[in-house]
C-alpha cells in the first residue's frame, strides 16, 4: 500500500497570526483608562527595575553577552551606563523588571507579568531615537515584496504603517518614538499576553508562561520597527516555532533564579524575530496548525487555542498591581492576612511551642504554583513558597525582598512556623479567581493557640493592585517609584522624574530617549 505524498502548498497563514497582526498594525485604543493604568504601569515597572539593582545576584546578569561589547548610541539600560544592542538591551531591561517579582501581574488560566514586554518595548525606542529607525527599514520594493508589503502562504499583504508613524495631532513625516507610542505598544502587548492567558492554561502542560512575553514582544516590536502584517505574521510563526521553555525552574525542588530572568529572555527573543522579520525572513503559515509538526499538536494536546473576547484594552484596564509586598500574586492576600494577624501573634513566638497550627484557605492555583514543604534553598525558592510568605509578616510584621535572603531565612521559627501550616482550597475562591466580573484572589488566615484559643480567621478577596482597590494603590505606587529613586539618582534628577510622571501630557510627548536621559545616570 503506498501513502499519498503531504503537499508542498503553502496554506493560508493560521487565523490567530492574521488577528494578532490585524491588531498590532490597525487597533485604535481610545481608552483613557487603558492609557492612564499604561503609565501607572511604566512608572512601576522603573521602580521594579531600580530596586533590583540592589541585589548582586541580578547585577551579575546584566551587561553584554561578550564582556565589553558596548555598542555607541545602543539601546540603554536604566540606572546603569550600559549601551547595548536592541536585543541584549531586552534582556538587560526585562530581568531587571521582573527580577523581585514585584511587577504587575495577570491571572487566569494561565497567569504571567505583562510588562515584561517592557524589556522589548524600551529598549527598541530608546535605540530608534539614537541610531535611526531607518536603519530597520526595508528597502523599497514591489507588491509582495519587503517594505512594499509581502506575502505569507501566498498571499499578499499590504504595507501597514508603523506604530511610530501618523500619531495624531503629529506630522506623519516625524517618526520618532514618542512615550504615548510606546504606552500604546505596552497595551497592546498586554492585550496579547493576557486574552491569550484567559483560557489556555500553558502550565497544564508543563509549558511556561514565558510564552506568551516571546509572543507579544514579537508583534509589537515587529510593528514598532515598521514592519507590514506580512512581516508581523511571519515573525509571529517564528515565535511560536520557539516552542517553549519548561516550568521546572519554578517549581520545587528545581525552584532557582532562571525563574527572574526567563522573562528577559523571552522579551529579548521578540526583538530577534522583530529584526529578522524586517530583513525578510520567512513565516511558517501553518506553525500552529500543522498536523503532527505544528504547535497545537506538539504541545498542547492537539486543541486549538481559545480567543474569548476581541483584542482592544480590557487587559491593561484589569492589570494587577504588586503594591504592597514583593511576592508571588496569589500569595498577596495571604501577607496581607498575616500583617493583619501579627499584633495577635508576635508576643506568643519567643515560644513557638504556642502555636498549635496555622490554617490557610487558598484558591486552587496557589496550592499547585507555590504550596511547598521541605527545605527552600534559595532566594528564588523562597518567593513562590506560600507558608513562606505567610511566616515573615507574622514574625517581623512586614515582607521585603531582603526577607528571601539567607540572612532571614536562617531564622528557626520560619520553618518551624512552616511545618505547623495547614493548606487548603476553598472551591469559592477557586470560582471567583476565574469569574471575568470577579477575578478575585483570596486567601484566609488564622492561627491556632495550645491552649485552645484562636486570632480571629482573616479573609482578603482583593489585593491592592486590584482594578476594585485600584484608587488605595495609586499613592503607594507613587510612593514605591520615589522609594526605588533613593541613592540611585542624584535628589535633583529624582525629583524631575517624579514631576514629570505627574504630568501625562508631558510624559506622553517625550521621546522615548528623553525619558532614558532621566533613567541613567549622567557624568
Amino acid at each position: 500500500m503506498s501513502l499519498s505524498p503531504p503537499s508542498a502548498a503553502r496554506p493560508d497563514p493560521d487565523p490567530l497570526l492574521v488577528r494578532i497582526a490585524d491588531y498590532v498594525a490597525d487597533a485604535r485604543i481610545d481608552s483613557d483608562e487603558a492609557y492612564s493604568t499604561a503609565r501607572l504601569c511604566l512608572m512601576d515597572s522603573l521602580a521594579c527595575m531600580f530596586l533590583a539593582l540592589n541585589f548582586p545576584a541580578c547585577v551579575k546578569r546584566l551587561g553584554p553577552v561578550v564582556p565589553g561589547a558596548i555598542l555607541a548610541n545602543g539601546a540603554r539600560v536604566p540606572g546603569t551606563r550600559l549601551e547595548l544592542d536592541p536585543i541584549t538591551a531586552a534582556f538587560n531591561i526585562g530581568a531587571l523588571v521582573r527580577w523581585l517579582d514585584y511587577n504587575d501581574t495577570w491571572l487566569a488560566a494561565e497567569w504571567g507579568h505583562p510588562s515584561d514586554n517592557l524589556g522589548g518595548i524600551l529598549a527598541v525606542g530608546d535605540y530608534l531615537c539614537r541610531a535611526g529607525r531607518d536603519r530597520f527599514s526595508p528597502s523599497p520594493g514591489t507588491p509582495g515584496e519587503g517594505w512594499g508589503g509581502g506575502s505569507v502562504g501566498g498571499t499578499p499583504l499590504a504595507r501597514t504603517p508603523s506604530l511610530i508613524l501618523g500619531t495624531e495631532g503629529r506630522d506623519k513625516s516625524d517618526r520618532t518614538p514618542r512615550v504615548r507610542d510606546l504606552l500604546t505598544a505596552m497595551i497592546k502587548a498586554h492585550e496579547i499576553q493576557g486574552i491569550l492567558a484567559l483560557e489556555n492554561a500553558f502550565n497544564r502542560v508543563g509549558l511556561d508562561h514565558v510564552i506568551l512575553v516571546r509572543l507579544a514582544t514579537t508583534a509589537v516590536v515587529t510593528h514598532m520597527l515598521g514592519g507590514n502584517k506580512s512581516q508581523i505574521i511571519n515573525a509571529l510563526s517564528n515565535a511560536w516555532l520557539d516552542g517553549g521553555a519548561l516550568r521546572a525552574y519554578r517549581h520545587a525542588p528545581n525552584a532557582g533564579p532562571r525563574k527572574s530572568w526567563a522573562a528577559g529572555d523571552a522579551t529579548s527573543r521578540g526583538v530577534r524575530h522583530a529584526l529578522m522579520a524586517l530583513s525578510d525572513e520567512d513565516g511558517y503559515p501553518s506553525a500552529l496548525s500543522a498536523k503532527t509538526w505544528g504547535f497545537y499538536d506538539v504541545l498542547f494536546d492537539g486543541k486549538p487555542f481559545s480567543i474569548p473576547r476581541p483584542f482592544g484594552s480590557y487587559v491593561m484596564e484589569h492589570v494587577l498591581f504588586k503594591v504592597s509586598f514583593p511576592a508571588e500574586f496569589h500569595a498577596q492576600t495571604a501577607v496581607e492576612a498575616a500583617l493583619q494577624l501579627h499584633p495577635q501573634v508576635a508576643a506568643r513566638l519567643h515560644d513557638i511551642n504556642q502555636i498549635d497550627r496555622i490554617e490557610i484557605q487558598t484558591q486552587e492555583p496557589a496550592i499547585r504554583i507555590i504550596s511547598k514543604t521541605g527545605p527552600l534553598n534559595n532566594p528564588a525558592d523562597r518567593d513562590h513558597c506560600l507558608q513562606y510568605m505567610v511566616a515573615i509578616p507574622l514574625i517581623f510584621g512586614t515582607l521585603t525582598a531582603a526577607h528571601y535572603e539567607d540572612t532571614t531565612a536562617s531564622d528557626p521559627r520560619i520553618d518551624a512556623l512552616r511545618q505547623k501550616m495547614r493548606v487548603t482550597e476553598n472551591s469559592r475562591y477557586s470560582r471567583d479567581y476565574l469569574d471575568p466580573e470577579k477575578r478575585s484572589i483570596a486567601n484566609r488566615v488564622q492561627v491556632f493557640f495550645t491552649d485552645g484559643s484562636a486570632t480571629e480567621a482573616i479573609e482578603v478577596e482583593y489585593p491592592i493592585g486590584h482594578r476594585r482597590r485600584r484608587a488605595d494603590a495609586i499613592p503607594l505606587l507613587r510612593n514605591k517609584f520615589a522609594a526605588s529613586l533613593k541613592d540611585r539618582l542624584p535628589e535633583a534628577a529624582a525629583q524631575n522624574l517624579i514631576a514629570t510622571f505627574h504630568d501625562a501630557g508631558r510624559l506622553d510627548e517625550m521621546t522615548a530617549s528623553d525619558l532614558m536621559d532621566l533613567l541613567v545616570p549622567q557624568i
